[in-house]
């Protein structure tokens, strides 16, 4: 019972440290509340069942972005996830849900869902969740250069983005 208990906690731990993370990280690739959550799941799920063995916090951090990335993947491949896209649901994960940085992290979240989906992975992780450069490059599995390409694809496809969205304003 000792060995499941330290097992149930560190699966807890791991949850509490990781799972907003993920579950937004999943979020954006799926553009759907109910797929992230599945997608978070499962890669819980794996991580119980594989019990891969980390060399430390990174490596594990790194372990879980990539899962939940490829489930994604798999996901969005199978064509599970439905076409309407409730992203409303995004704003309440903003750090003010009622002012108005709601109505800009809203309005910058679909903007971000209309850009390439390996360039917003790339966003998302290192703008939102705070990865290095280094750290994105490992949890895509990718090199340092194409991440700084991504990361300059993508903030110039936002721009785009968001100037044709002011025009139509």
């Amino acid at each position: 019972m000792g060995i499941f208990t330290r097992r149930k906690t560190d699966i807890e731990e791991a949850y509490d440290l990781y799972g907003d993370m993920l579950y937004r990280l999943a979020l954006t690739h799926t553009q759907n509340s109910e797929d992230a959550q599945d997608a978070v799941q499962d890669v819980f799920t794996k991580y119980i069942t594989a019990s891969p063995v980390f060399t430390d916090a990174e490596h594990q951090r790194a372990w879980l972005i990539r899962a939940t990335v490829n489930r994604c993947h798999d996901l969005l491949r199978r064509h599970k996830v439905r076409e309407y896209v409730p992203l409303d649901e995004i704003a309440e994960f903003t750090a003010d849900p009622d002012g108005q940085d709601a109505d800009l992290a809203l309005d910058v979240m679909q903007s971000l869902a209309k850009i390439p989906e390996k360039n917003r992975a790339a966003i998302v992780l290192h703008h939102l969740e705070g990865l290095s450069v280094e750290d994105t490059a490992k949890a895509l599995g990718i090199s340092v250069s194409a991440v700084k390409m991504r990361l300059a694809r993508g903030r110039e496809a936002l721009k785009e983005q968001i100037g044709r969205e002011e025009t139509h304003v």
